[in-house]
């Protein structure tokens, strides 16, 4: 059977990539070589040619990547810390700027004391992306995941199931919308860690075809000034932290300043702070829960 050289087929891909306006177009490519064959994009290098049923493969992928369908969805996966999440139509894909939302959680469950098992809230789940990369890393917390979409809902049962026969610690998934006074009431006053990455974009933003033509618009928009869902599920994070408890939320890039205000007009906050993402742009609000 004729083998193929990988280097030259990946390059040649980039460049379809590239001409498509893909924004990194040879990372996706290596990816997609990697998706096909079954290994980790660093391993590539180990796998220097492909079989002609591998390369239609390929080809056929970057195909469809060139024409701008996500390429989470047809590698069917994307990450959240140290798992894996199944995604697809449906149900939004979580971000690498999550990633900082992620590592802020386990921090501050890090600087809980051990006498207790943290217990964590994620509110508008999605796929279930915090909730479960955060019951992952931490098996002794209790874990609550909150999503008012049917769809998503279905995507993060079926991450949370196949992470919990891997043998992670089952994370308690809640149907309903975060705003609802009624919502996980009997945590009310006993959360340490909530954390949330709503939908947060401005309507009248402009979006990359991957994301406004394959994300789930109720996903991804919170109203004319992104705050539609963040302004009163305020009211849902004070009511769940205990004293001292601590929440992140992220938000748009141009909203920083305003949830930050949100949470100051509450009052029942203290220690607001506005994060950076690694390009230097807004990305996360955290705040303390004070008594009463």
């Amino acid at each position: 059977m004729n083998r193929t050289p990988l280097r030259p087929a990946i390059r040649e891909a980039a460049e379809i990539l590239e001409a498509a306006g893909v924004p990194s177009p040879h990372t996706d490519a290596e990816l997609l070589a990697a998706h096909v064959l079954g290994v980790d994009r660093m391993r590539l290098a180990l796998t220097p040619t492909v079989d002609p049923d591998q390369l239609e493969e390929f080809r056929k992928l970057v195909a469809r990547r060139a024409e701008r369908i996500p390429l989470q969805h047809l590698t069917g996966t994307a990450a959240m810390g140290d798992i894996d999440l199944a995604v697809g139509p449906g149900v939004f894909i979580p971000r690498p700027e999550t990633e900082l939302l992620f590592a802020w959680a386990l921090a501050h469950a890090e600087a809980l004391t051990h006498d207790r098992h943290p217990v964590v809230v994620d509110l508008c789940t999605g796929s279930g992306a915090l909730a479960l990369a955060i019951a992952h890393a931490r098996p002794d917390a209790e874990v609550h995941a909150v999503e008012l979409d049917p769809e998503a809902f279905a995507w993060a049962k079926r991450n949370a199931l196949q992470l919990a026969d891997e043998g992670d610690t089952p994370v308690n998934l809640h149907a309903g919308d975060v705003a609802d006074p009624e919502i996980l009431h009997h945590l009310n006053g006993k959360v340490d860690i909530v954390v949330s990455n709503p939908p947060y974009i401005p309507e009248a933003a402009t979006l990359d075809p991957e994301v406004v033509d394959h994300d789930p618009h109720r996903a991804l928009f919170g109203g004319p000034d992104g705050l539609s869902v963040i302004r009163p599920m305020i009211a849902t994070i004070a009511r769940l932290l205990r004293a001292d408890g601590v929440t992140a939320v992220e938000h748009d890039d141009t909203n920083g300043s305003g949830v930050a205000a949100l949470f100051t007009a509450d009052g029942g906050f203290t220690e607001i702070a506005e994060h950076p993402d690694l390009a230097g742009k807004p990305r996360f609000v955290s705040a303390r829960r004070i008594s009463g």
